[in-house]
Order: C-alpha cells, then sequence, then structure tokens
C-alpha cells in the first residue's frame, strides 16, 4: 500500500538559531538531511515525504526548496511565512512558482498571546492564504485548542492541519479538557488531524504502546477515516523513540479498519489535503 510520511524536518545544525534544541535534546543537535531518512522510510515502504519548516524564518523555505531539488521523495513543502506580513502579497506571488510549495506553518506555541490566531492581522493573513491555495498548519500547546473551532469557523476556506493532535498530555495520562477541544475542532470540517508526534508527548524513556490508545481512539472517532494523516515528527520524534517504532504505533492502530480506511489514512487523505 501507498504510504506518505506528512511530517519530516531537515536542518543543518546551528547551536544559535537551532536554541529550542536544549540539552536534555541532544540526541538530535546535529545535522539531519534526507539521505539519512530516506533508508528508514524505504524499509516501511515510504517513498515520499512532505517537508515541514523547523525554523521560522524566510530563509527556511529557500533551504527546504534546496533540498526538494535533489531529493525525489520531497513530494510537498510547508514553509514558513508570518501571516501579519506586510509583504505577505509580494511574498505569495514569488513563491507560487514553486508547486512543491503546499502551505505554510507559523509556530504558534511559543507565542506569549495564546489567542493570536484570533486576531484581526493574524486571520486577515491566513484569508489570503486561502486564496492563493495555500494551506495552514497549526502547532499550538493544550490550552490553545480552544481557540482553533472560532479561527476555523471564521475561515471555511482555509484548511488547516493540527499538528501533532494537538499535543495531549500522554505523559500525565490526560484526557480531559483535551477531548472536548478535539470534538469541537473537528466539528470545522476544513480542519484535518495528524497522527504524529505522539512518542515525545509521552515518557521520553518509559512509554508504552497502550499509552497512546485513549488518545487515537478520540481522534479517530471525532476526525473520522478521512481526515487523519501519518506523520514520524523524524527527527524530533528520535527524542524518545525511533522511526521504527513511530510507524509500528500508527501501522498497529490502523490495521483494525478496513483497507478502504487505511489507504485514506496512508496516502488518500494526504494526497487531497496537499493536491499532490
Amino acid at each position: 500500500m501507498l504510504k506518505i510520511d506528512t511530517h519530516q524536518h531537515f536542518w543543518k545544525f546551528d547551536p544559535v538559531r537551532d536554541s529550542w534544541i536544549t540539552a536534555d535534546m541532544a540526541v538530535i543537535g546535529h545535522d539531519f538531511l534526507p539521505d539519512a531518512l530516506r533508508p528508514l522510510m524505504h524499509q516501511h515502504g515510504i517513498y515520499d515525504g512532505i517537508a515541514i519548516q523547523a525554523d521560522q524564518s524566510l530563509l527556511e523555505n529557500d533551504f527546504l526548496l534546496s533540498l526538494a531539488n535533489s531529493c525525489d521523495h520531497i513530494r510537498g513543502i510547508v514553509g514558513w511565512i508570518d501571516p501579519r506580513s506586510p509583504r505577505l502579497h509580494e511574498l505569495l506571488e514569488h513563491y507560487r512558482q514553486f508547486t512543491l510549495i503546499k502551505g505554510f506553518r507559523y509556530i504558534l506555541q511559543g507565542e506569549e498571546d495564546r489567542a493570536l490566531m484570533l486576531q484581526p492581522a493574524f486571520k486577515k493573513g491566513l484569508k489570503i492564504l486561502a486564496q492563493y491555495g495555500y494551506i495552514f498548519e497549526i502547532v499550538v500547546y493544550p490550552d490553545q485548542l480552544v481557540h482553533i473551532p472560532a479561527l476555523a469557523m471564521d475561515l471555511p476556506e482555509q484548511r488547516f492541519m493540527l499538528n501533532h493532535l494537538g499535543k495531549p498530555a500522554i505523559r500525565s495520562r490526560q484526557l480531559e479538557p483535551w477531548r472536548q477541544c478535539l470534538e469541537k475542532i473537528a466539528a470545522q470540517e476544513n480542519v484535518y488531524c495528524k497522527l504524529s508526534g505522539l512518542v515525545t508527548e509521552a515518557d521520553w524513556l518509559e512509554w508504552k504502546p497502550e499509552d497512546f490508545r485513549p488518545y487515537l481512539d478520540v481522534v479517530w472517532k471525532v476526525f473520522g477515516a478521512q481526515r487523519i494523516l501519518f506523520g514520524s515528527d523524524w527527527p524530533v520524534c528520535l527524542l524518545s523513540g525511533t522511526y521504527e517504532q513511530v510507524h509500528n504505533l500508527a501501522a498497529d492502530f490502523i490495521s483494525r479498519f478496513s483497507l478502504a480506511e487505511q489507504a485514506a489514512f496512508w496516502h488518500g487523505n494526504a494526497q487531497r489535503f496537499y493536491q499532490l
């Protein structure tokens, strides 16, 4: 079965730029490039991927485009942009020549304004992204999930991708209020959810596969088979597991569903969402 890994990061490590990689994350404090990932993907029958921005700069977009020029497994790029930029139209006019760029991500989780996504200037920018046909990926902490339903409702023309299941508190085994938030988010049909980032929300040293089942059950119930995608979050996943473990967690869970539902999860939803 065709499989697409929709969440891959690449970087040439810079300790100043990449200061988010702290001392306890030393395992990912070096270069990670496509040549290192390719054999891991192939071991699990994955030959296509989506490269996701890691650095919040326009230079990141150029970097990912340069990688894609020499790496045929990168089928799409989610770059970085600030939707509030006064140069937004100019930038999007520039990027529209690169068909590999499918959309953008702005890392909301670290913002002091926890409701930044609802600010008029931010929403105006997201509306412009939609006019250009670009998707927007949402990466937030659980306390910010409450704002997503209003955002998605106000911008029905924009397609949103929630990263990492909204980062539930797997380590402390809490379902609420995350579950209630996910139900409200999933009620907005323009929001999809990426099954990614699980192992880094669990106990890094002592997680067990069964730790994730309650959260996976919730996501499957509320989003359904047509709006969930697979993403490895490599190399960040290496903080708590291997590529194989991440793939197998998803594969074991999804194996209980029909072949049509499995196909949607592994590739169909990604092809539709990213217009591959």
